[in-house]
């Protein structure tokens, strides 16, 4: 009894000395602020087998957060729910809404990276309007899953781990927009979702700028083509995306689609063409017309690896039309977009699609 008193005032000091220690080490972690936006990383399935079939957008990110305690070992966590939907559902109101939101963040000094967690189906078109707008050199990583958290062998958790550890990292910055999933860092460029029923589902033409190894980032190649600081693009300049919108070629094609759209008021349209981006020969006095009425021709490729020749296949010069490069159409439709902010005039347009 004697030695009560001063036994209740060690524990009280060491318990003093451990919660002043968990709290250094929270303030020397980085800060990491996670945006979600719903999607299938979000998802619950009526079962642990349900993998493809299930409800997105259903768990909110303080769950998430709850669910993968691992995270706070590497970085200070918070969250932020932007929106609740399916990634199809996307708008251009959302792009701009969520690309503000980026943008704002990444101005503060207490924040050191983002992680935006996002359906699937239109994740690489919002990394690529994000690469486009967002000036910032801190790690920006959207980050999706192909499962429910509620599937056997669901990938969510760990991507979202790799996220938030490639968010904190120093060595991620300035390196664009990314994508992190199935243990692979991608340009959010390059990358496009190949297959919809396999985990892999994300991948670049041009292959991964680097791979996630139990929460090591290992580095192969960075992305030379124009993006966040040194974009020409900013958000915060931009009020409205202009109504840009895509054809597909295919045999026996009709102008239909091309007429109607052209009727709406569209800024540009995005030919999806056929090999080098090819174009029907009943087509391409419907798509000169439109050029004649004011409207860009973007010539871009339906191939999963298309890269489109200027000049080849048809006569880009004489027509006054551009083509995407390596752009895949949906891509394309982003960059027009942006581009149709500052622009035009379709000499610049094409260095920008050189460019970007």
């Amino acid at each position: 009894m004697f030695f009560a008193p001063r036994f209740r005032s060690f524990a009280a000091a060491t318990a003093l000395v451990a919660a002043s220690a968990i709290a250094h080490a929270q303030q020397s972690l980085p800060n990491v602020v996670i945006l979600a936006t719903g999607g299938t990383i979000a998802g619950a399935g009526a079962s642990a087998v349900n993998s493809a079939t299930y409800a997105a957008a259903k768990v909110p990110v303080d769950k998430l957060i709850a669910g993968l305690p691992e995270i706070s070992k590497v970085a200070n966590v918070r969250g932020e729910q932007v929106f609740q939907i399916a990634s199809e559902s996307f708008t251009n109101d959302n792009l701009m809404v969520l690309a503000k939101r980026v943008s704002a963040l990444s101005k503060q000094a207490d924040v050191d990276g983002v992680v935006i967690t996002h359906g699937t189906d239109t994740l690489e078109e919002t990394a690529y309007f994000l690469n486009l707008v967002v000036r910032t050199s801190k790690p920006i990583i959207v980050v999706g899953s192909m499962r429910p958290g509620t599937a056997l062998s669901a990938d969510g958790a760990l991507n979202l781990f790799d996220a938030v550890n490639v968010a904190a990292s120093k060595d991620a910055g300035g390196k664009g927009v990314l994508v992190t999933m199935n243990d692979e860092i991608q340009s959010g460029r390059d990358v496009s979702k190949v297959v919809n029923i396999k985990t892999e589902a994300f991948k670049s033409q041009w292959g991964p700028l680097g791979m996630i190894v139990e929460g090591k980032n290992y580095w192969f190649r960075a992305p030379v083509k124009r993006h966040t600081t040194q974009s020409e693009f900013n958000i915060d300049e931009i009020t409205a995306l202009p109504a840009v919108d895509i054809v597909y070629g295919y045999g026996s094609v009709p102008a239909t689609a091309i007429d109607a759209l052209g009727k709406s008021g569209v800024k540009a349209l995005i030919h999806a063409g056929t090999g080098n981006g090819s174009v029907a020969d009943r087509i391409v006095p419907v798509l000169q017309k439109l050029r004649g009425d004011g409207v860009q021709i973007i010539r871009t490729s339906r191939v999963s690896d298309g890269f489109v020749i200027r000049n080849a296949e048809q006569p880009d010069d004489k027509y006054d039309w551009v083509v995407a490069h390596d752009l895949k159409p949906q891509k394309a439709r982003i960059l027009a977009m942006v581009a149709l902010t500052k622009t035009n005039d379709p000499k610049q347009l094409q260095r920008i699609f050189w460019e970007y």
